[in-house]
């Protein structure tokens, strides 16, 4: 399967959601009987209906009214207000179109309010964006989704190489290339779970999957594993193992599925497949609690990962709860919880020589190389680390460090400086495992060699990993109180 065409329309990526033509705001009340309001959309021609009184609190669409009336052959009579589907979505209209379509995809919505300050100014349909961006990646995202079969969402994973090197090319972002990378994965992942999900029957509790490390930060590459985990309501003594019992093997299903497609099995052992990691909501609490309150150097290393967890899947409540325990643990920590998130944040140094002059490297077949992943590590830790002892729960390393800045914590120059370092070495990254994919054949590692840099490059490396050891020392004076 080749790539898809017109990833030429650049200016998708620029354009913003109020630049788009999106319909007018009509409310229409909640007690208004359903047949009313398909003849309402019958004749105003349109797929979607706002209802609240007056505030918005749900819309009705034609699936709505398809699967929610007709299929449940309930009286047309009913007020609409008893089959509305309540989950609101919006955005702001600065915000840019291909932010809109990423928050559909992981939304599930096909429709989103469009906002200006508080206001709702009208509201945009997913086809309609999908019509102003013609062929791009998030049309592609689109065909994952309708994807089948295992084989056929394994060679969806495989043209994703391909689609990141064309727009690493053209100078998109590497921040948006993350969130394709990640919406990709997320949209594969949704697949295997709705497949299993058929397969095993409904699950016997309600349940969160979600996602951890890079992917729960959104920042995924092409060198990447599954981590991943699930939680369970709390039931009853005597339902307790026949959930247990259900959910390792859905876990079980969902990551042999995903290995299987080319999304492998985490070396760490950090996925749902795990028994570690598969459990009630009262069991993960009490990893947090002891995460946090009788962390060693060892277990806040080993388990950092996990504050950067972001659900996929499920019941988001149960994430959101768990969450809002942490921020309580978050509150009253012990001293050395955030020294040894500091301590951790000091492990990988910028592989500068003595004098800061050149780039320390190992041999690998008898070329130079340096370790680009190891090197981006200390950006990721320090944004977690200021993240965690501001109660911000961003996961994100780019939305860390925005949120650090408005509170203070980093100057404008500052954040600057660390998003600019961040997103270089990923666009570098991103496009070294993208061409050895593509132009190799091989599999994608987080290497670089020396002697394929540019002069330009090796300077503007040597000044960036200069910045990285200058914030180093902040993380030393901050959470380890030493200099040196």
């Amino acid at each position: 399967m080749g790539l898809p065409s017109g990833f030429e329309s650049d200016h998708f990526y620029s354009k913003k959601v109020g630049d788009l033509h999106y319909r007018g705001l009509a409310i229409y009340s909640g007690k208004t009987p359903v047949h009313e309001v398909a003849s309402i959309m019958a004749k105003e021609k349109v797929s979607c209906l706002f209802i609240g009184d007056p505030d918005i609190s749900g819309f009705v669409t034609d699936i709505t009214l398809r699967d929610q009336v007709l299929a449940k052959n309930k009286s047309p009579s009913i007020k609409v207000e008893e089959i509305m589907d309540r989950r609101i979505f919006s955005i702001d209209k600065n915000a840019y179109l291909y932010e809109a379509l990423i928050l559909m995809f992981q939304s599930k919505s096909r429709y989103l309010l469009v906002k200006e300050g508080n206001e709702y100014m009208g509201w945009l349909s997913r086809n309609k964006i999908l019509t102003e961006q013609y062929q791009g990646p998030f049309i592609f995202i689109q065909s994952v989704k309708q994807a089948i079969d295992m084989e056929e969402l394994a060679q969806k994973w495989r043209i994703v190489p391909q689609i990141v090197h064309q727009l690493i090319e053209r100078g998109v972002r590497a921040s948006i290339v993350n969130q394709i990378i990640t919406t990709v994965s997320d949209a594969i992942t949704l697949r295997v779970i709705e497949n299993t999900i058929r397969e095993l029957g409904d699950p016997p509790a309600k349940f969160v999957f979600f996602v951890l490390g890079s992917e729960g930060r959104g920042e995924q590459t092409l060198k990447t594993d599954q981590d991943n985990a699930i939680i369970y309501e709390d039931k009853a003594n005597e339902q307790r193992e026949l959930v247990r019992a259900y959910f390792l093997e859905f876990a079980e299903r969902v990551s042999s599925a995903l290995d299987s497609i080319g999304i492998v099995f985490c070396q760490g052992g950090f996925m749902a497949k795990n028994p570690k990691w598969t459990h009630s909501l009262s069991h993960w609490k009490r990893n947090y609690e002891s995460w946090i309150q009788d962390s060693g150097p060892e277990t806040t290393m080993k388990y950092s990962t996990f504050f950067d967890c972001r659900a996929i899947y499920g019941e988001f409540i149960l994430l959101d709860e768990l969450k809002g325990f942490m921020d309580i643990q978050l509150q009253h920590p012990t001293e050395k919880f955030f020294l040894n998130l500091g301590v951790n944040a000091l492990q990988y140094e910028p592989p500068l020589t003595f004098l800061k002059r050149n780039i320390k490297t190992f041999d690998i077949d008898g070329e130079a190389h340096f370790n680009i992943k190891k090197t981006m590590t200390p950006i990721v830790d320090l944004a977690r680390v200021f993240a965690l002892k501001h109660r911000i729960f961003e996961t994100n390393t780019g939305k860390r460090i925005e949120e650090l800045k408005k509170i203070g914590v980093f100057t404008e120059k500052e954040a600057r400086e660390l998003n600019h370092a961040y997103y270089y070495l990923m666009a570098m990254r991103l496009e070294k495992q993208a061409l050895q994919i593509i132009e190799k054949g091989q599999k994608p590692v987080n290497y670089v060699a020396v002697n394929q840099l540019t002069k330009v490059q090796m300077v503007t490396l040597i000044e960036i990993f200069k910045v990285i050891k200058e914030f180093q020392l902040k993380i030393k004076l901050e959470f380890t109180k030493n200099i040196f």
